[in-house]
């Protein structure tokens, strides 16, 4: 068996001394099958792979438009339940502020207990006072002293003479979580920000004096974006952060101020 090469070939064909046209040419048209073949092969895979980035470039521009819309419908959900928990706290504080003498606290195991167990007052009011009764001088505080003093002698001759058969004012006491919460409230989840894996809200007072010399107290209750916005795009938490440093605003929601007095505003509000 002799082999030949000649010129430029794309496949050493063996040179049999018997062999004939139609086996060269059955072996021709095996070598364009195989190079064909490979041909084939590979502009598919090129096609595949170019597939593959086009899928990539449609994901890319995908992700650039619905990034900060799915950032923002996050950031909405997550803020109104840190709004609503910060509202219950000022609730709360309210209250706090005012059985204990105009003073928050800055603590949340005492604001916590305090929500458990105090109780508020409720004016209980049956009937009202005519002019005719006013005019002849009777107030309400009078009323009451007269009833009362009824209760205590068993004499209702004074209460029949001023006409207060109909007439009741009393004090009731009710508890705070009963009075200032929906039922099923837990207390012991005001401290913790939704959605900050365990943090809690900063809170702080501060005595301060107002120009008349009369004291008064201040409160502060809250938290940086970087808490309750956390496992979000950090792009977008960033820009955030960015723009209220900006205008020179806190990068997060909270309630009061150490600075000023605002009523204990919101600064979503």
């Amino acid at each position: 068996r002799y082999h030949k090469v000649t010129g430029v070939q794309t496949c050493a064909l063996p040179i049999y001394r018997e062999l004939s046209f139609l086996n060269l040419f059955l072996l021709f048209l095996r070598c364009e099958y195989n190079k064909l073949k490979n041909i084939f092969i590979m502009k598919t895979v090129f096609n595949i792979v170019l597939g593959l980035c086009a899928l990539a470039l449609v994901y890319i521009c995908y992700a650039s438009i619905m990034g900060p819309i799915n950032f923002e419908k996050a950031e909405k959900i997550r803020e109104q339940a840190v709004i609503a928990r910060l509202i219950d706290i000022r609730k709360a504080q309210t209250e706090y502020r005012n059985l204990n003498n105009l003073q928050y606290t800055p603590s949340f195991d005492t604001l916590i207990h305090f929500v458990k167990t105090a109780k508020l007052p409720f004016i209980y009011k049956k009937g009202e006072l005519t002019d005719k009764q006013m005019e002849d001088g009777l107030t309400e505080k009078k009323a009451v002293s007269i009833i009362n003093k009824a209760k205590k002698t068993g004499n209702y001759a004074e209460v029949k003479k001023w006409g207060l058969e109909n007439f009741e004012r009393d004090t009731l006491w009710t508890a705070v979580l009963d009075t200032i919460f929906p039922k099923g409230f837990n207390p012991d989840s005001m401290r913790y920000v939704p959605y900050g894996n365990g943090a809690q809200f900063e809170m702080a007072i501060k005595n301060d004096t107002a120009k008349s010399g009369a004291p008064f107290c201040l409160l502060e209750v809250k938290t940086p974006y970087t808490v309750y916005l956390n496992g979000l795009d950090p792009q977008e938490i960033a820009n955030k952060i960015d723009l209220q440093t900006k205008l020179g605003k806190y990068a997060g929601l909270m309630i009061g101020s150490l600075e000023t007095a605002n009523n204990n505003a919101g600064n979503w509000e």
